[in-house]
Formats: structure tokens, sequence, C-alpha cells
């Protein structure tokens, strides 16, 4: 048990990092880390999960897995079947808010963490320093989740608007039996393989092996167009906007609104991301806090937007779809707009795919230099300077699942992996105040212990809004990931081996 709960000196992780062979190159600065995070969030959601968190789900045979945990916890199985799992409807700006506030709390700790450790892996680095290697190893193998099913759900949204763009460009579709998930929930469609999902993955994993900088310079582009996009559909359809449809506002009560903040979480997994960029910062200290919360700010005000001239134009009960954006504008005749919501869209999944693929990779790279994981993960292309290996795997980990399975269903896992990672860092924040309080920090989140506590309460209550089968998925993944650590993990740690390698100072 020692050991499970021994952690690693923030120093000697700094000096790990500039190791010969394992260093990787410093070259973004407060802009482009500004730009990484928005390339990740904005994209990642707002084209493809705003219709089912307005619209809900129905209720059908398996609807006990699909009932929120708060409502079976209050109500029991029985009521939760008989509603399903309900919409925020016309309240969906209000579902946003909610999530704004609590991801708000989160962008604090994570700012101070990663201004105080500017190493590669995130949560996982953190909690590595402040809970011990048990929490690590938990918060590692949940980031991978996290990281590959968003990864999964925005591909499996490209192709859907990939879609829509030849449809408007050419009057026709791909074929559907290569261009739609194999299975929606666990019903077996006419599609074999979702083939754009996967070459997309394939085509940005490759750009990431060429290296960062050029990699940030393509997102940088793709981020002003998406962006261009976003207030173009939102001044663009505003007029088009009925009262008629926002009524009733709450239809759903404000459990709805919670259960729609739960689901539009997703759209907000991103700013985190900025965090695993640190090692490839020039200077942590002082930008890693700016882009941090600068991206959070911006998108929490074009999603507000968005969410309500979205839920103006159209009824909200028909928003559950893969494509509610383009779609919505079709339904009103505003085609024309339709083509550049789609083209932003396109792009912003891209920048989204993009910074997830390069997250992904830095995580696997953080576990296996500290030998959690194989050391292949951890190799540095000799050119580039990039984990080469670590992305070529992770592309084809999030690849080719994205060719089988819908977007809901990965959606809810990367909500629920993404809320756990916050409790952490926020519980990290409070921890390392307590136990190293004169180190320097060069941002402090104000009034702690106080925010993280509140940021630590908000997650938990989003948590509890996700359905019962996402908890059960969930609980499956780290029991799996317990179970590879004791086997393998732990006997390969530094901390196993501490007159091999000594990594606690006195």
């Amino acid at each position: 048990m020692t050991q499970l709960l021994r952690t690693k000196n923030i120093d000697d992780l700094v000096d790990e990092s500039h190791a010969e062979g394992k260093a990787l190159k410093r070259s973004l600065g407060p802009w482009s880390l500004i730009a990484f995070g928005i390339g990740a969030v904005i994209g990642s959601g707002i084209f493809t999960v705003t219709g089912t968190a307005a619209a809900g789900q129905h209720a059908t045979a398996a609807s006990i897995l699909k009932a929120p945990l708060l409502d079976l916890i209050l109500h029991g199985g029985a009521a939760a079947s008989m509603t399903g799992r309900p919409g925020a409807g016309p309240a969906l700006t209000l579902s946003f808010i909610l999530t704004a506030i609590t991801c708000g709390f989160a962008a604090l700790c994570y700012a101070e963490l990663a201004s105080m450790i500017p190493i590669a892996g995130s949560a996982y680095t953190y909690a590595y320093t402040t809970l011990g290697e048990i929490f690590a190893w938990i918060i590692g193998w949940d980031l991978i989740l996290e990281y590959a099913v968003s990864n999964m759900s925005v591909a499996v949204g490209f192709s859907a608007y990939f879609n829509v763009m030849c449809d408007y460009l050419f009057g026709a579709h791909l074929p559907k039996i290569f261009s739609e998930p194999a299975f929606v929930g666990q019903e077996r469609t006419q599609s074999l393989f979702n083939v754009p999902a996967l070459l997309i993955v394939m085509v940005l994993s490759w750009l990431l092996v060429r290296g960062v900088k050029e990699s940030a310079g393509a997102n940088n582009i793709m981020v002003a167009i998406k962006v261009a996009a976003v207030l173009v559909f939102v001044f663009g359809a505003a007029h088009a906007v009925e009262a008629q449809n926002l009524h009733p506002y709450m239809p759903n009560g404000f459990g709805g609104v919670v259960t729609g903040a739960a689901i539009v979480f997703f759209t907000f997994i991103g700013f985190d991301s900025v965090s695993t960029a640190a090692e490839e910062c020039r200077n942590p200290q002082r930008d890693m806090p700016v882009g941090i919360v600068g991206t959070l700010i911006i998108c929490g005000l074009l999603y507000t937007s968005v969410a309500f001239v979205l839920t103006g134009i159209v009824n909200w009960k028909t928003l559950d779809n893969a494509a509610p954006v383009a779609n919505a504008l079709h339904a009103i005749g505003m085609n024309r707009l339709r083509f550049a919501v789609t083209v932003g869209a396109l792009l912003g999944m891209l920048s989204s795919l993009l910074v997830y693929q390069y997250g992904q990779a830095r995580i696997w790279f953080a576990m296996s230099r500290d030998r959690l994981l194989p050391a292949m993960f951890s190799k540095v292309h000799k050119i580039h300077r990039t984990p080469h290996i670590s992305t070529w795997i992770a592309g084809l980990a999030v690849g080719i699942p994205a060719g089988l399975w819908d977007i809901d269903t990965f959606a809810d896992l990367s909500n629920i992996g993404t809320l756990f990672a916050f409790v952490v860092v926020s519980a990290g924040v409070i921890i390392l105040r307590r136990k190293q309080p004169d180190r320097r920090r060069s941002f402090r989140v104000p009034w702690c212990p106080v925010t993280p506590v509140i940021s630590i309460a908000c997650c938990l209550g989003l948590m509890l809004g996700l359905p019962l089968e996402t908890w059960i998925r969930f609980v499956v993944w780290l029991a799996v990931g317990l179970v590879i650590y004791v086997l393998y993990s732990r006997h390969r740690s530094p901390l196993n081996q501490p007159l091999v390698q000594p990594l606690q100072r006195a």
C-alpha cells in the first residue's frame, strides 16, 4: 500500500522531461495555446450532440440503463423507465451556462497545476505528484478513455457532416454501407464500416507525427474559419428565431436542464487538453493559465449564442440527429447558410480531432516514460521530435471503433471520464496547497479551498446526470485498468525500484 500512495517529486519530473532523447520540442506561445483549446472545444460537440441535449432520448425497453443515475436514486427504476432521458428543450442555453460555470471552476484548478507542473501528462501527472501512483494510474487510464471516445464521437460527426457537404455539392450521399456506423446502440445497421471516420483520423495522425509546430499552424487556420462559421450562423439565422419555438422554455423542468448540461458537457471538453501541451510550451508558467482560461471564456460565449439561435429557429423535438445545426437550417430553407455552417463544422471537427489525437498521444507518452506502459509509447522521432509510435497507435485505436459505432455511444463515456479527471485535479490543488504551501505558483486559484470544493461538487452533480449504462461501462473500464496495473505496470514502476532509480527526495 505504501508504494501505491508514493508520489513523484515535481522537480524530478521537470528534470526527467529534459532528459536526452525524451525531450519534446518547445514551440508554442499563448495564442497558439488558445487556438489549440478553441480547436478542441468548438466543433467537438456543438455541431453534433446539441440535438440530443435539447430533445432527449425516448423511453425504450432498456430505458432503465438510459435513465440518469440521479433519477434512479430519487425515483427508482420503474419511474425512470417510464420517462427515458429528458432533454433541456429551449432551456438548452441554461444547460450551457451551467456547464460553463462548472468548467470555469475546474479551469482555474487546471491553470494553477499546469503552471506549476509543466509536464505533458496533464491530470495524470498532477495525480502522480499529489495523490500517489495508484491514483495516477487510474486517472491516466481514465484520460485514455476520455480522449479516445471524444475523438471517436467527433469522427462519427465528421462523417455525418461530410455527407451533408456531398449532398449540397453533388446532390448525393456517399453509399450508406461505407459512410455510417455499423451499430447504433446494440442494433446492427445495414452499414459495414464508416470509412470517412477512419480515414480522417489517420490523415491527422500523419500530420501530428510531422511536428507540433506544423500541426499548430494548420489548427490556427481551421480555428479562424470555424469561429467565423459559428458567428455566421448566429447572426445569419438570428432573424429566423420564433417565440413559439422557445415555449415552453423548460418543458422537462430543471431536471431536463441538468441532464442537458451533463450531455453538452462534451462540447466543453478540450480546454483541459491545453495542459497536455505544457511540455511543448515556450513559457508554461505564464502562458498555460492564459491558454486554459482564455479558451473557456471565448467558447462559453459562442456556445450560449448558438444554443439560443438553434432552439429558436426550429422546434426542439426535431433536433435529435447527428447533424442538428445543418439539418435545422435545411428545415427552414436556409441552404446557403447551411453550406457555410457545414464547412465550418467540418473544419471545426478537424481541429478537434487534431487536438484530441495530440492530447491522447501525450498521455500515453507520459505514462510510458514513467514505465507504466510499454517503452515503445515514449519513443521520440529522431527528426520530428514527436512521440510517433504513440500517435499512430492512438490513431488506430480511435479510427477503427469510430467506423463501427454511433455518436451517442461515445459522448457520455467521454463526459464521465472528463468529469472524473476534473475531480482529481481540483483535489490536487487542495493537497498541494497543504503539502507544499511555499512552492512558487505563477497562477493561484482564488478563494482556495472553496473554489476547488465547488468544482468537485459541480462535477459530481453532472456525473449523476449521466445514464446508468455509462456508469457501468466506466466502472468496467477502470476495473480492466486496475487488473493491468496489478499484473504489469506496478512491477515496472520506478517507485517499485527506489535503489535503482530514486525519484522521491528526502
